[in-house]
């Protein structure tokens, strides 16, 4: 029994001997990949003997081993199949045998069938309505458990805390006015540039202020309020959520009883509501007082007739209608942030994709809603 070959790599090793027709494979030291790497060429060089009708191991010197052991084995079990050897492996470990089990027989190649595209547009249209059905059904769940307990929160038996909603409502409201502030006042202004420019041209630069009052009340001001909300407060919902969720902040709340629904999403949902038509109005003002100081200014309208025109062409009915617009934005956006938020995943990348999903969705939502109340409007003669 005289040694055919050795071959050995940092810290593994590998030795044959013949015994009459049966190679015995001698396996010693250490097999860790990122330690040794893989010899996948040792297969050619240990079948060279002819004569050979079985291959064996002997692995009582073995050590550590992974899956460099493995992808050892498995190119030397497929060479050996096509050279017609068998292939003895009753002297490996048992969970080396298990292994080499689940691998393809003969080094095979796995038969990967790809599908069509006709085959796979079924496939996904119909995953995507199981995914849809599915997230409507949380949706609905989520909107149904804040209705649910919104009623024992107004009795005041509910685990919501006045402080929650005060801090949400101070960081919907009053922290956001500068940026409704610039965003409504420049566009009144624009209102007031292109009104003026058109209607000089017939010489009824008067109705300017109609133009201003009317598409500032009914339309831009819960429009833009909105947009800029689902940037600035959406998003920093679904992000704030979605840092308690990687935290396992929220699993502790459930384990200790605390509703979640109170403790997270009632104070958001009533702050932003409650917030949005506030903010409304005061967008109303500050994009009406826009377009007086462009029209005033720019285009030489006295003040006077300016207030008389926008008094003469916004009437309550126009409020009304801008009020309640903004209202359902201010829930539509408020729930985006917090769903989007309880869905993310646990890692830091999850917040980043929570926020900008829940800003997407939220500006999405709204100038869809607010096309939908145009529709609405135009079919009732409002």
């Amino acid at each position: 029994m005289e040694p055919l070959a050795t071959e050995a790599l940092t810290g593994t090793g590998w030795t044959t001997r013949i015994q009459g027709s049966e190679v015995v494979i001698v396996l010693s030291g250490e097999w860790i990949a990122r330690q040794t790497g893989v010899d996948v060429g040792a297969a050619e060089r240990l079948l060279t003997v002819t004569g050979v009708g079985t291959l064996s191991f002997d692995t009582r010197q073995l050590s550590h081993w992974d899956s460099a052991l493995i992808v050892f084995l498995w190119v030397l079990r497929a060479r050996a199949a096509r050279c017609g050897m068998a292939f003895n492996q009753s002297g490996l470990p048992r969970p080396a045998r298990q292994l080499l089990a689940l691998a393809p027989i003969d080094g095979a190649p796995v038969a990967v069938t790809v599908p069509t595209v006709r085959q796979m547009l079924p496939e996904w249209i119909g995953l995507q309505v199981l995914v849809g059905w599915a997230e409507l059904v949380e949706v609905l769940v989520l909107v149904g458990q804040t209705i649910l307990r919104s009623v024992p929160a107004l009795r005041g038996r509910a685990g919501l805390r006045a402080v929650d909603v005060l801090d949400c409502a101070w960081e919907a409201g009053i922290a956001a006015l500068p940026i409704v502030t610039v965003v409504n006042v420049l566009v009144g202004g624009i209102l007031a540039f292109v009104g003026a420019v058109q209607l000089r041209r017939f010489g009824v630069s008067i109705y300017v202020a109609n133009l201003v009052g009317v598409a500032v009340v009914r339309e831009m001001a819960s429009l833009m309020t909105a947009i800029v909300m689902s940037g600035r407060t959406g998003g920093a919902y679904a992000a704030h959520i979605a840092t308690m969720q990687g935290n396992e902040e929220i699993d502790a709340l459930r384990v200790v009883g605390i509703p979640v629904y109170d403790y997270l999403i009632l104070p958001r949902v009533a702050a932003l509501t409650g917030m949005l038509p506030i903010l409304y109005l005061y967008g109303c003002a500050v994009g009406i007082f826009g377009g007086f100081v462009v029209a005033v200014v720019m285009f030489n309208l006295g003040a006077e007739t300016f207030i008389e025109q926008t008094r003469a062409a916004v009437n309550g009915y126009q409020f009304l209608f801008g009020l309640t617009k903004s209202i359902v934005f201010g829930a539509v956006i408020a729930f985006a942030g917090c769903r989007v938020g309880l869905r993310a995943g646990r890692s830091a990348a999850d917040v980043g994709r929570a926020a900008t999903t829940a800003v997407v969705i939220g500006i999405v939502s709204v100038i869809a809603l607010d096309a939908l109340f145009a529709v609405c409007a135009n079919a009732l003669d409002i």
